[in-house]
């Protein structure tokens, strides 16, 4: 593809083009001019003869010109006749030679305008050229004095994190310290006790040391219940009393089921007798859930420690039914108010779950709290360990506006353990855990992280108390 010119130079061609026609017309004119010139010299000089000639009274007599063929000439004749003839040619008239030197001079006069106005086209784009090479030297000038400013920005930014990091690392390094001291304080001071108590003992008779160990034993094997949920342990140090009936709420996904699942698999392992009733799961789901974090379960149902079995709602309505019939002498039959199989004699009974039940008591709420006293009353004779799960959508024990059917239960119950799903003020999703209240057992108030792992279950953290900003649900 041709470049375009730009129109300056075409500019510049055309008035080339111009100057060139314009020196032709020049030549031509000349050419006329003196042939007119050389026209009227011969006639006056004519006239002037003719003139003369009739004053001298002669008759100008018209001499015929006749064409004579030219004879051949040596070679000095020829040679010397060709000289004289360009001689005669090169002297010109006075007058010619004066309109050539006049329109030499005006031609002259015409190339020095053009030549000066050349001179000044180049010039005026010189001068444009050197006002941007200037304009782009001082924007690269302003661009490397920014470049410069945003590096030292730059290195100012990075020494400031340098010496907060430094800063940091100092205070995690005096945190440690604060620690291990505290640590090898609390060491000592373990040790300086357990000396002491070496020294008493050795003091004392063999046959009452011997003794009262035993007896206190026997006692916290009796009336004390371990779950060993991992970390759970660590909020109540004695344990759950046995006979207690704890309630176990929180809402959907918190962990409920798998709390209690890994509960009663924990309790099956130290030969216990465990029934989970179910009243929404079907029994293989719950198998599977088992399988999924216990892999080795299934023995447990063979060696006949657990039993998992679903109920339904209903049957349980009816039974209320029965029993108000019963109280009014109606019925002369006892009627139980947990639909308990006959050949399994259970230690610990899982509950899940009393919202279920209550769905069955639809618009019938006085008969629902009967049935939970006639429950509670039950599983107290019978000093039955139950854990009773109860799915809220607002716990009730944070003092929220919501009530619902179930809100009797938190007041009859002796213990009760929050499961809650977490949302962080970051958006970010956590589990936790707490023990809202435990009869007659000390308990640690905080609420405490917790996670569903595999090969464990629920897992909770006692050292991760919640920190920051965020909300319960």
């Amino acid at each position: 593809m041709k470049k375009k010119k730009s129109p300056k130079k075409l500019r510049i061609l055309k008035i080339k083009q111009k100057l060139k026609a314009n020196r032709k017309l020049k030549k031509k004119i000349i050419k006329s001019m003196i042939k007119k010139r050389a026209k009227k010299i011969s006639k006056s000089k004519k006239i002037k003869k003719m003139k003369k000639a009739k004053k001298a009274g002669k008759k100008v007599q018209k001499k015929s010109v006749s064409k004579k063929p030219v004879k051949s000439r040596g070679f000095f004749s020829f040679f010397f006749g060709k000289k004289q003839k360009a001689k005669a040619q090169k002297k010109e008239h006075p007058e010619v030679k004066e309109i050539k030197e006049m329109l030499k001079k005006k031609a002259q006069k015409k190339s020095k305008q053009i030549k000066k106005a050349k001179n000044a086209a180049k010039n005026v784009k010189k001068a444009k050229i050197n006002v941007e090479k200037q304009k782009k030297v001082e924007a690269l000038k302003k661009r490397i004095e920014e470049r410069k400013k945003k590096v030292e920005a730059r290195k100012m930014m990075l020494e400031i994190r340098k010496k907060k990091v430094e800063e940091i690392k100092n205070r995690m390094v005096a945190k440690r310290k604060i620690i291990l001291e505290r640590r090898n304080a609390k060491i000592m001071a373990r040790k300086a006790k357990e000396a002491k108590s070496k020294e008493s003992r050795e003091e004392k008779d063999e046959g009452e040391v011997i003794a009262k160990p035993a007896v206190r034993n026997v006692a916290a094997k009796e009336t004390f219940l371990k779950t060993e949920v991992p970390g759970f342990d660590a909020l109540i140090q004695q344990g759950i009393p046995e006979g207690s009936a704890v309630l176990v709420e929180g809402g959907p996904g918190s962990g409920k089921t798998i709390y209690c699942l890994g509960l009663a698999r924990n309790l099956c392992k130290r030969g216990k007798k465990v029934l989970y009733m179910s009243f929404e799961e079907p029994e293989w789901r719950l198998r599977e859930h088992l399988s999924h974090f216990w892999p080795s379960v299934n023995d447990f149902e063979k060696r006949k420690l657990l039993y998992i079995k679903r109920f339904n709602a209903l049957d349980i309505a009816r039974s209320v039914e029965a029993l108000l019939s019963e109280a009014k002498k109606e019925l002369l039959i006892d009627v139980q108010p947990v639909l308990i199989p006959h050949d399994f004699d259970p230690d610990v009974v899982i509950i899940d779950s009393l919202t279920s039940i209550g769905s069955a008591f639809s618009g019938e709420e006085s008969r629902f709290r009967i049935y939970m006293e006639q429950l509670f009353r039950y599983l107290e004779s019978h000093q039955i360990t139950s854990f009773l799960i109860r799915e809220t959508s607002n716990p009730t024990h944070l003092g929220t506006s919501f009530v619902e059917k179930a809100e009797a239960v938190s007041f009859l119950s002796d213990g009760i353990i929050a499961l809650y799903n977490v949302i962080m003020d970051s958006g970010r999703r956590k589990r936790a855990i707490e023990i809202v209240k435990m009869r007659g057992v000390e308990i640690d108030r905080r609420i405490v992280e917790c996670d569903i792992v595999r090969n464990q279950g629920l897992v909770v953290y006692p050292k991760k108390t919640l920190i920051g900003k965020y909300k319960l649900t």
